[in-house]
């Protein structure tokens, strides 16, 4: 796929009469046109998109590992019927939030409420904008956070399940041992429990690099590219820009995180 892209990006392709495809070298014209003449479907630069998604992706990974960690954490504690609350709590994560609350709609017999954008326009808003006096460059990523709190709690479930998973791996006796030693659990979480699942958060982040990235409007402006617009050069051409954008920052991720499991081994 990554191969035939390439290919494609430094050809202009046309469709002849039978309707196969007419392939015309033009070195990196396509490029050219991607970052100086071409626009996405919402009237934007690409370039400008591609820093809105790499953006996206520096907020909603952190947010969606440290949440996952949270949750699973609190799943992991013991407590009387814990196996039901587990079902219960991660019944909308692993089905997907806009299922289940249609779901309920349907059992409720209600109008189906709509998940994404709840706060929007809504009384958080407000009371932030009314009542504080922090600067909107700084109190607009707040609201659009709050705005998609459940967008970032529906796509934390495999990394919770991932997290509980690994919790539970950790061998008890080393809790015991830090007890006895007079650790907090301040410390016990630093010293016992974070080192044990540094493999495990530095998987987590990979896979939510991957799934952000899949998940982007790159993809969907690569096919409007190529398939509504009949610019299969520039959409493949994207398509390759994008891969390398990829691979650029899971490569720095991995150095990174090499380093500090390295120091924490």
């Amino acid at each position: 796929m990554c191969i035939r892209d390439s290919f494609y990006s430094f050809q202009k392709i046309t469709i002849d009469e039978v309707g196969n495809m007419v392939f015309t070298p033009n070195g990196i014209q396509n490029y050219i046109d991607l970052f100086t003449t071409e626009v996405s479907t919402a009237k934007t630069q690409i370039l400008r998109v591609l820093m809105d998604e790499n953006t996206n992706m520096l907020i909603n990974v952190p947010l969606i590992t440290l949440l996952a960690l949270f949750l699973a954490l609190l799943a992991n504690r013991q407590f009387k019927g814990r196996a039901i609350v587990r079902m219960i709590f991660f019944l909308p994560i692993i089905l997907g939030l806009d299922v289940v609350t249609e779901m309920l709609t349907i059992s409720t017999g209600g109008e189906m409420v709509q998940s994404a954008g709840l706060f929007a326009e809504g009384l958080v808003a407000r009371l932030l904008i009314r009542y504080t006096a922090i600067p909107p460059q700084y109190l607009n990523p707040i609201i659009d956070f709050v705005e998609n709190i459940f967008s970032v709690i529906a796509r934390s479930g495999v990394q919770t399940l991932v997290f509980l998973a690994a919790l539970q791996s950790i061998s008890p006796s080393m809790y015991e041992v830090a007890k006895i030693e007079g650790a907090t659990g301040y410390e016990t979480f630093w010293k016992v429990t974070i080192p044990s699942i540094m493999h495990i958060v530095v998987f987590v982040v990979i896979y939510t690099i991957v799934d952000v990235f899949l998940t982007s409007q790159i993809a969907q402006e690569a096919y409007a590219f190529a398939f509504e617009q009949n610019k299969i050069g520039v959409g493949s051409a994207l398509s390759v820009v994008y891969i390398f954008n990829v691979l650029l920052v899971l490569g720095i991720v991995l150095l990174f995180t090499r380093k500090v499991v390295s120091n924490n081994g």
